[in-house]
């Protein structure tokens, strides 16, 4: 793409600042829309290159970000010169690299119960989730020299604690060249969406499947922090935004934790990004990608995505997204003033959202929402957006919407998808038996408070059938997603030594019941953690079950009108011999009871 020029607001920063990506192959290049001209005061933040303790991206006036192991190099070289630092290891990637931690703390508390002892609350920032992502990165290793060696920031952490996780997937940042985002201006080069596994950690919250995920969120258990932050930069639409974030409304799993977000979070973070140059906004995303006129879509996270997680968990999470289509360095300093406001707004507001968390977790609903669907009740929404043409395509045959570059508000429709499409009745406990070890070690990794029985019990509980088996024709995120629909039946079972009880009357109730509930879209069920409930292992040879099934009809006058209305109504059994005999044998008690149960019980009672 060719460069464009502008005028800086700081004098000590150089034309190239503004300079975006090319991604070329051969004569081919990447093609933005016009890009928006932006001289913001946060300009000032930024060191120029040369000067002590500038960062990498500083260095290379943004054009760049730098490698893991130089990002690594930077940090330890920070912490042996500020004493309010201390790195740690959350864990190792696939690729044996270890996911660092910085922990800043003015007391030098550099463990969860010296860190709770200050009193103060505390922030925990990821960035790099997907790796070609990196604006957190790089404003957080900003933020941590200003709050310490340069001092320019060090009252932030007079009221507040800060966890920062510079590179979350750090294999995927790896696999670091020029053609990672097609969509992004800036840096040069940068890292993958996915894993080595090619898992977006995204979208594996609930499921656990990855280290990297399993290390964060033992990290967010074991630390225990006030407000999470999840950094991204963006997808989709253009608009003048420049920072936007996301979290699940109070029709979600965490009510009292939405509505400090609403009246606290949104009136500050908006006020502090203003005050410094930059456009900050809800997050969009378009309802048709060709046309948005047609609206935008408000979404609400299901327990896969970070946000939704922290929602089911009582965790105050949101998602941050700088817009891929600014310059690299204006969405870094955007970051860096959202941090820098979090942890003011933090050390200000801490008795309220605490409150507001103790709330969320004392709440025990009798009636769950396990997925969402569309309002009864859409809205407009009025926002900051880029005039637009649609025209038709010569090469898609579609059409093709072509941003202008010139600002515009407009008003359109808003689809919110906050109404409860499935629910479940919370259940006083669930049983997990012995068998799906893997579902029982993942539970206990979310930190979900479970009962293991050391003998054998036998139990009343409620448990699904399932009929009407679908599988997805493609694996996502590493599974088959599955999904079936499901019958109640009441059973006296016997759970085995090591199997576990799980009570819903705890704080992380409603998350176990997510992941318990076969309706629920990010469920181990669903994920595909139970695909062998749903094969068969027993079948019945013909010689046997001819005779067996001429005696059946002849004992049997109703089983054999029933036989009879099969034939007329399912061609298929009719014209099958293997249909037929299998219709008898699964009315036989040698037939498999357990083929198609849910192994997981509900206990409706008050419990043992």
């Amino acid at each position: 793409m060719i460069a464009t020029k502008q005028a800086f607001a700081c004098p000590t920063l150089v034309l190239a600042l503004f300079l975006p990506a090319r991604a070329s192959v051969g004569e081919i290049q990447a093609v933005f829309p016009p890009e928006i001209p932006w001289k913001g005061k946060s300009l000032s933040l930024s060191l120029e290159p040369g000067q002590r303790w500038v960062t990498p991206a500083e260095q290379a006036r943004f054009e760049r970000t730098p490698r893991y192991d130089e990002t690594v190099a930077y940090l330890k070289r920070l912490v042996a010169a500020a004493p309010q630092l201390r790195l740690v290891s959350l864990g190792k990637s696939p690729e044996l690299r270890d996911v660092w931690m910085v922990i800043a703390s003015k007391e030098r508390a550099f463990t969860p119960e010296a860190l709770r002892a200050t009193g103060k609350p505390m922030l925990f920032a990821q960035a790099g989730i997907h790796a070609g992502e990196m604006d957190g990165k790089d404003a957080g290793l900003m933020l941590l020299r200003d709050m310490t060696v340069r001092g320019t920031k060090r009252a932030l952490l007079d009221r507040a604690n800060f966890l920062f996780v510079p590179i979350l997937s750090v294999d995927g940042h790896e696999r670091f060249h020029r053609y990672s985002r097609i969509n992004q201006r800036g840096p040069v080069e940068s890292g993958w969406r996915t894993t080595a596994q090619n898992l977006n950690l995204n979208r594996d919250y609930g499921k656990l499947d990855a280290p990297e995920t399993r290390a964060v969120v033992k990290a967010l258990g074991r630390w225990k922090p006030d407000l999470y932050l999840d950094l991204h930069v963006s997808d989709g639409l253009d608009y003048q935004y420049d920072v936007t974030w996301i979290f699940n409304g109070p029709h979600a799993w965490s009510p009292a934790i939405a509505r400090w977000f609403e009246q606290r979070w949104n009136p500050r973070a908006t006020s502090d990004l203003e005050a410094l140059g930059h456009i900050p906004g809800p997050y969009l995303t378009l309802k048709e990608e060709t046309d948005p006129a047609k609206g935008i879509v408000d979404f609400t996270a299901g327990i896969r995505f970070s946000q939704g997680y922290g929602s089911a968990r009582h965790l105050p999470t949101l998602i941050v997204e700088t817009h891929s289509l600014k310059p690299y360095a204006q969405r870094v300093l955007g970051t860096y003033v959202l941090l820098e406001s979090a942890l003011g707004l933090l050390g200000e507001e801490e008795d309220g959202l605490r409150t507001a968390v103790r709330e969320d977790e004392a709440t025990r609903p009798g009636e769950v929402p396990l997925d969402w669907k569309d309002s009864e009740k859409p809205g407009t929404i009025t926002f900051k957006g880029i005039e637009h043409r649609i025209s038709n395509s010569s090469v898609s045959g579609g059409g093709r919407v072509e941003w202008t570059g010139k600002p515009v508000e407009i008003t359109v429709p808003l689809q919110r998808l906050n109404a409860a499409k499935a629910t479940a009745r919370r259940p006083a406990a669930y049983w997990v038996p012995a068998a799906a070890a893997d579902v029982i070690e993942r539970l206990g990794l979310h930190g979900i408070r479970m009962e293991r029985l050391s003998q054998a019990r036998e139990v009343d509980v409620e448990m699904d059938r399932f009929s009407e088996v679908a599988f997805e024709p493609e694996p996502f995120e590493g599974r088959v997603r599955v999904a079936a629909k499901t019958t109640p039946e009441r059973r006296r079972e016997r759970f085995a030594p090591g199997s576990v009880r799980v009570p819903t009357d705890q704080p992380l109730g409603t998350l176990a019941m997510l992941l318990l509930e076969p309706a629920s879209p990010d469920s181990f069920f669903q994920t595909g953690f139970f695909h062998w409930a749903l094969q068969r292992a027993e079948y019945a040879e013909g010689y046997i079950m001819e005779p067996m099934a001429e005696r059946m009809l002849a004992e049997n006058p109703a089983l054999r009108a029933e036989f009879e209305k099969a034939l007329r109504d399912d061609p298929k059994l009719a014209a099958s011999r293997e249909n037929r005999l299998d219709w008898f044998y699964r009315r036989t008690p040698f037939f498999d009871e357990r083929w198609r149960l849910h192994p997981i019980g509900r206990e409706l009672s008050a419990g043992p």
